[in-house]
């Protein structure tokens, strides 16, 4: 779990974190908005959908915004020892039962990503507001339908990318955005690989797992546990692999300094470099993708097996292989940022204050504060559901390509592929009956 500290933590430990520049602290400390303390009556009531590692960890920093009082899984030994956690919570195993509630008022989504969607969907249409966990989406098509439904419900929806509240992140954008690197020329994206392994054989399903309702829109299969729980994202059926995993945090980043974090690219092209394990892990572990913007600006994204995530923290790479993260090159030099790190061709590309922005990025130091306080405010959080969407797209169109083997043409408006039948049938999914949209409404 990410610890993100709060504004006021951020202040105080920032003059201690020798890769944040003077001139940047100081405009951190200028455009912080203060910390004004709730009363119990201001807080909101919180359901917990997804009672996994990540759905645990951010109903924690959940709780420090409002009161945790329903938590939900299919797994029903997850979700009872989750509430327990949360004193007067009570457990649920179908998430459309909490949305009933008319005392809760916050859902935080904690699902694997097969379910963000069809929950997300149910909360707006339940009048709930959301903080949902990345990859946003499934599908691109998923992605389009949830963006229409935020903005006609006018509810507020956080997607879960925390690097949009890290200022390295930030101050990496900004200057980018701002010319610090004359003409962007290349952006390289740097995700760690996923796991390769198989075949995998058939087991019972484990007492208290709801397995079809946990399958839901995929397809029914039969019990295999590395399906499940924390190693369902290398599997297609249910996500894309660290391209959608990790590639939902750092391509974020690359859409925005490049300022398209509502477009996107006009091509992509891309290429697994192993072939998975018959019987085993579907997702490709490896690979290398490259899309094209409109303006000439090149962004190659690869997976490296030195990073290769497998649950724990990332290991340090050796000397000359490439740790994850976000590399922006341009005329003038290049920015490379990951999280904790930030470092220039030259100390002056960071050092130096950007006296004249024609570029301000929004600052949220705490993504789960950024988030209750717009919950209170009703303004557009740092990563509502039209950005969470481009960021997944994104990412979606490089598992794409990968599948296909061959460069796609994007029209980034109608966010669909130019003269490609194909192509365009892994835009969305076939949902599994009973399982689909209709299941919310």
């Amino acid at each position: 779990m990410l610890f993100i500290p709060s504004r006021r933590g951020f202040l105080k430990s920032a003059a201690a974190v020798a890769a944040l520049p003077a001139w940047f602290i100081d405009m951190e400390r200028a455009e912080a908005a203060p910390e004004q303390p709730k009363s119990p009556n201001e807080k909101p009531n919180i359901g917990l959908i997804g009672c996994g590692g990540q759905g645990r960890g951010d109903a924690k920093a959940a709780s420090n915004f409002g009161n945790v009082v329903a938590v939900c899984d299919v797994d029903a030994g997850r979700a009872e020892q989750t509430a327990a956690s949360f004193k007067g919570a009570k457990a649920y195993a179908d998430f459309r039962k909490l949305l009933e509630r008319n005392d809760v008022q916050v859902i935080v989504n904690g699902t694997p990503d097969h379910w963000h969607t069809l929950v997300n969907l149910a909360a707006l249409k339940a009048g709930k507001d959301v903080y949902s966990e990345k990859p946003l989406t499934l599908t691109i098509d998923e992605g389009k339908r949830l963006v229409a439904a935020m903005r006609d419900s006018k509810r507020i929806l956080q997607t879960g990318s925390q690097q949009r509240s890290d200022a390295r992140f930030r101050l990496a954008c900004e200057l980018v955005r701002n010319g610090r690197l004359g003409k962007l020329s290349r952006i390289t994206v740097v995700l760690p690989a996923g796991l390769h392994g198989g075949p995998f054989k058939t087991a019972a399903v484990p007492a208290g797992l709801d397995w079809d309702f946990w399958q839901g829109q995929t397809p029914a299969v039969d019990y295999v546990p590395q399906r499940c729980h924390f190693s369902f994202r290398y599997w297609y059926d249910y996500s894309g692999g660290t391209m959608t995993d990790w590639g939902a945090h750092h391509n974020d980043i690359a859409l925005w300094g490049l300022g398209l974090e509502r477009s996107g690219p006009v091509s992509v092209e891309g290429k697994a470099l192993v072939e998975p394990v018959p019987g085993g892990y579907t997702a490709a572990s490896e690979y290398d993708v490259t899309y094209t913007y409109a303006d000439g600006v090149v962004h190659r994204c690869i997976s490296t097996t030195v990073n290769k995530w497998d649950g724990s923290l990332l290991r340090q790479p050796k000397t000359g292989e490439l740790p994850h993260g976000v590399k922006f090159e341009g005329a003038d030099g290049w920015i490379f940022v990951t999280r904790g790190k930030i470092e220039a061709s030259r100390p002056d590309i960071i050092s130096t204050p950007l006296e004249r922005k024609t570029v301000t990025l929004p600052v949220s130091s705490n993504h789960m504060a950024n988030f209750f306080d717009c919950v209170k405010s009703r303004k557009p959080p740092i990563c509502d559901a039209e950005i969470g969407h481009r960021s997944a797209s994104i990412c979606h169109l490089g598992v794409i390509a990968i599948r296909l083997g061959r460069k796609l043409t994007w029209d980034r408006e109608k966010e669909q592929f130019t003269d490609d039948k194909e192509a365009n049938g892994l835009v969305a999914r076939e949902m599994r009956k009973k399982w689909g949209y209709e299941m919310v409404g």
